[in-house]
């Protein structure tokens, strides 16, 4: 269903000068006519916007949908590779509780954000709300763009490494397999469909999914941990807390950092729960309890599984030149001694990798159509549209799986290009945080009675704490994001492009917002009908 109303500025209070949110705003209730309007709808109000989706997740569920699509435990074993090379054994253990630190700082800074503002834009919405007007338009856009690029990079990611999992996992049982890319690509393909199926026909079962998919996380996460602990050689303590590798050809402190991308990539996502608030219960306080749950309960898991892995590695030579593609494949081969044992434990991981790739379609839809709600992007018309009878935003989710599958075609050619174009995944977060973090702490310091907190808050010391911490670890991580994992013998198929990559798609975005755009992107768009509602009238 289009929207009714494409309403412009004129008819109503710019977004950043409304009550943006309140702890008090959920003691009263609006009404239209003879109806009331509920907290959520009465947030939603204040920030101009009408209440267009269905909410049906709840706090279990949320907590399910964060976990599943973070998966940090999973995750941090399918790219085990990159911190191996780059800084070993130890350069993991430290790099992960250094990157669990930074990513809960951001996390908590972005939970205190969304309790005021509790909307599926998320970080370009804030953008604007914090902003000075002289350049609110254009930098509530660029975070905008880049966290729309950032959502379908890792869609495009999640699929791939789910359909290159099962290609390791034939690898592993039938040594005469022959392995071609665009076997690859037809497998993206079959997970992304999947992930399709789940967020249409059977969208109203996902809260129970996401809900039983978080047992299964946890369940796995024993199953696969007791597992490896029990029945693998162990190795002794100094090579897993003191011995440092540089393969990659660094010097050991430059090799650290440049291996933190493995617990970086671990923790992608880790706003995903935001561009779902529209469809949550009591958002402005389930939405951050759920953020600050998923990275603890994560964290914890994904640090206890490191350290099984590293006591357990075996030969780490062997389990870099793994012809399953995934060192973890060939950990989990040496631990049991058992190819069937080896794919069981494997077929555990990949499991919850397509279930990520669900939770990833679902946020990476919902940001698309939040930022196109608001004219962010070309086809804004088309993309923002709701069908009325599943409240589904059923085109932003079918342009989404078009652009996975398109990006799918490039691994055929190239899987050096296609991991490219992935690797936008990190900088587009990252860079998504930066300037709502950024404006946040400026008013936090210099204009501290201007803010609006929800009813979820870290309090002012912490709070600053949090986003000066939180700012510091962002670019370190997104800095050394772009150095090459080999230093050595550099290659186009070893190079990191992913520099150049963001500078490429930001120019594209700020050409758009001078070009095609210009004048249609002017924030947030405020329903004037809505905030007739707000005003009383």
């Amino acid at each position: 269903m289009m929207r009714d109303t494409f309403a412009t500025k004129s008819g109503g209070k710019l977004a950043s000068e409304m009550h943006y949110s309140s702890g008090s705003s959920s003691e009263g209730a609006l009404h239209h006519g003879d109806e009331s309007v509920n907290r959520d709808e009465e947030e939603m109000a204040r920030l101009g916007k009408r209440q267009e989706l269905r909410r049906n997740f709840g706090f279990m569920s949320m907590l399910g949908f964060s976990c599943t699509l973070m998966i940090t435990w999973e995750g941090l074993l399918t790219v085990f590779v990159y911190g191996l090379t780059d800084g070993g054994p130890a350069g993991l253990v430290y790099g992960y509780l250094f990157c669990w630190l930074g990513y809960f700082t951001v996390v908590a800074s972005l939970a205190e954000m969304v309790s005021m503002a509790p909307t599926a834009g998320g970080q370009y919405h804030w953008t604007f709300l914090f902003a000075p007007k002289s350049c609110r338009n254009f930098l509530s856009f660029i975070t905008g763009w880049q966290s729309v690029l950032s959502w379908q990079a890792c869609l495009a990611s999640a699929a791939y490494l789910g359909g290159t999992i099962i290609q390791g996992l034939l690898v592993l049982n039938y040594p005469t397999y022959n392995f071609q890319r665009w076997h690859g690509t037809l497998l993206l393909y079959s997970v992304i469909l999947l992930a399709m199926l789940f967020n249409t026909y059977l969208a109203k079962q996902l809260p129970t999914v996401e809900g039983a998919v978080l047992i299964v996380h946890i369940v796995g996460f024993f199953g696969v941990l007791i597992t490896l602990v029990y029945l693998a050689p162990h190795g002794n303590a100094h090579d897993v807390f003191v011995l440092y590798l540089n393969n990659g050809g660094y010097d050991k402190g430059t090799s650290f950092f440049v291996g933190l991308i493995t617990t970086v990539f671990a923790f992608i996502g880790a706003d995903g729960a935001i561009h779902m608030s529209e469809e949550i219960k009591n958002a402005s306080t389930v939405v951050p309890q759920s953020l600050m749950a998923s990275i603890g309960l994560n964290g914890t898991m994904g640090f206890s599984m490191l350290i099984a892995i590293l006591f357990c590695i075996g030969d780490i030579d062997n389990a870099l030149s793994s012809s399953t593609g995934f060192p973890f494949i060939e950990i989990f081969h040496q631990a049991v001694k058992s190819t069937g044992g080896a794919t069981a434990m494997s077929a555990i991981v990949l499991s919850l990798m397509i279930f990520a790739t669900i939770a990833v379609l679902a946020a990476a839809s919902r940001m698309m159509w939040a930022f196109a709600r608001d004219n962010g992007l070309p086809g804004s018309r088309f993309i923002s549209r709701v069908e009325p009878r599943t409240k589904l935003p059923l085109y932003s989710i079918a342009v989404s799986v078009i652009i996975t599958l398109l990006l799918g075609l490039i691994n055929i050619g190239s899987s050096a290009a296609f991991n490219a174009v992935a690797s936008l995944v990190v900088s587009g977060y990252l860079g998504s945080y930066t300037l709502p973090m950024l404006l946040l702490l400026y008013k936090k310091l210099f204009h501290p009675a201007s803010i609006h907190y929800g009813p979820w808050t870290l309090g002012r010391r912490l709070g600053i704490f949090c986003n000066v911490f939180g700012l510091v670890w962002i670019a370190i991580v997104m800095t050394f994001s772009f150095f090459p994992s080999v230093r050595t013998d550099l290659t186009p198929q070893t190079m990191n492009w992913s520099c150049l990559l963001w500078g490429g798609t930001m120019l594209i975005g700020v050409g758009s917002y001078f070009g095609h755009l210009r004048g249609r992107y002017n924030g947030p768009i405020v329903e004037t009908d809505i905030m007739d509602q707000v005003r009383g009238v």
